[in-house]
């Protein structure tokens, strides 16, 4: 029987992840794959024989190189397994891989974001597999999910929790009563956080992960600079005792939705990802930490939840591996390139003026009469209503007051907010997040 043969670009903590689930599970893998799997050769910016030796036995060794040419020009190298990050590189090199008809298996969200739509037409071209479980959520298979086991569905909603630092970040603030800044230091030295972070707590990240999952829910091309996005960095310990007050808390959500005709909003898909007041009685409530979770409404299979680690080493290993194991049964039978994502609805983007949500906005007021009976006046003009008023005994006579909104559209909200930024009684306008109705 032949021996499957696999390149990895990148041996760092995912691309190490896999060459440990590779050796460790060899039995169960060619099992499961119907033919023996083995890593051939594995690219390195720099050798180190000790590391290599440590990390992965002897024959590790003789697999690594630092010519990428030694994999992609290799003929007998089947699989190209891509974990070594970036765009721009990672793109020549797929590139490369699917020209010379290697199947491709990347956990690149960055990469697909940008190049998606060009690199799985050009796979489905060549009837190769591009193989992508592991590019949105780690280990859990929310890519199978909604490409197979849910495509008898109509996808209504998905919302997640898809980025582990400011998860975490939140998670402690919440339970620890901390600022915004303390847990980002802790949480960079344990390494959850990278040593510039930007990218996870601007909510970038997980707006890279919501495009392709979008893309897939509702068969239609959601690009990156479709998702409206916000970060958490603005989050604040009053604001998360706020939200206990109203039984919720703060989750950076990534939300997408698909509106139809008849049911009063607009037609189209929302695509969105910033902090929001999730109420404590939502499956997302309890999701901390690290951990990762998708929440899915199909019209058929009612409401999913997908729940597990997010990253790491092992667990972004194991969708990698996965991958691999149904490229391998496909080379078998002879149908590769079946499964690239399709995109056969053409549907608009909801503005995000258009939008609906409910809002919680915390101010700091002159506390003096008719100050609330104006500010009400600010709203009522832009056809909003309070849903709950909370107020906290005045300081030197000012008033920190929060309103919670009924759901209105993200025009109107901004329509009360331009008009308040002339009223001499208000001093400032700490905080405005957005809150989960459906």
């Amino acid at each position: 029987m032949k021996t499957l043969n696999l390149g990895l670009l990148g041996l760092g903590t995912v691309g190490g992840g896999v060459a440990n689930i590779v050796n460790n599970n060899a039995h169960d893998i060619e099992a499961r794959s119907g033919v023996p799997v083995c890593i051939k050769k594995a690219l390195v910016r720099d050798i180190d024989m000790e590391k290599a030796r440590h990390d992965f036995g002897l024959s590790m060794v003789e697999t690594i190189t630092t010519d990428v040419d030694d994999i992609l020009n290799d003929p007998e190298i089947d699989i190209v397994v891509e974990v070594m990050g970036g765009v721009d590189i990672a793109y020549q090199y797929i590139l490369r891989a699917l020209h010379n008809r290697k199947h491709v298996v990347t956990a690149n969200k960055d990469l697909l974001a940008v190049h998606g739509t060009e690199l799985f037409a050009l796979a489905a071209q060549k009837g190769l597999d591009l193989g992508f479980e592991a590019s949105v959520a780690g280990g859990i298979p929310i890519i199978a999910a909604l490409q197979q086991n849910l495509a008898a569905n109509r996808i209504e909603s998905v919302l997640g929790i898809i980025n582990g630092t400011t998860n975490y970040i939140l998670s402690a603030m919440t339970s620890q009563k901390r600022t915004f800044q303390e847990v980002l230091a802790e949480a960079q030295e344990l390494g959850y956080a990278e040593a510039n972070p930007a990218s996870d707590v601007g909510g970038l990240d997980a707006a890279r992960k919501l495009a392709i999952m979008s893309s897939l829910a509702f068969n239609c091309q959601v690009a990156l600079d479709d998702v409206y996005v916000e970060g958490i960095d603005n989050i604040t310990p009053e604001d998360i005792a706020y939200a206990a007050e109203l039984d919720c808390v703060i989750k950076l959500l990534a939300i997408a939705g698909r509106s139809r005709p008849g049911d009063g909003r607009p037609e189209g898909v929302t695509v969105k990802v910033h902090p929001t007041l999730l109420p404590v009685n939502h499956p997302l409530a309890s999701v901390d930490g690290v951990f990762n979770a998708v929440y899915v409404v199909g019209d058929a299979v009612g409401e999913t939840m997908f729940y597990g680690q997010g990253a790491g080493s092992l667990p972004t290993g194991s969708a990698i591996v996965a991958d691999i194991i149904q490229t391998a049964r496909r080379i078998i039978t002879s149908t590769t390139g079946t499964l690239s994502p399709q995109y056969y609805n053409t549907i608009p983007i909801v503005p995000l003026d258009q939008q609906t949500t409910g809002f919680y906005i915390r101010l700091k007021v002159i506390d003096e009469p008719r100050v609330f009976a104006n500010l009400a006046l600010f709203f009522a003009e832009a056809d909003i209503s309070f849903a709950s008023i909370i107020q906290k005994p005045r300081r030197n006579n000012r008033a920190e007051v929060v309103f919670i909104t009924h759901p209105c559209q993200e025009g109107q909200m901004r329509k009360a907010l331009t008009a308040l930024e002339s009223y001499p009684k208000l001093e400032k306008v700490y905080n405005i997040i957005r809150i989960e109705n459906e």
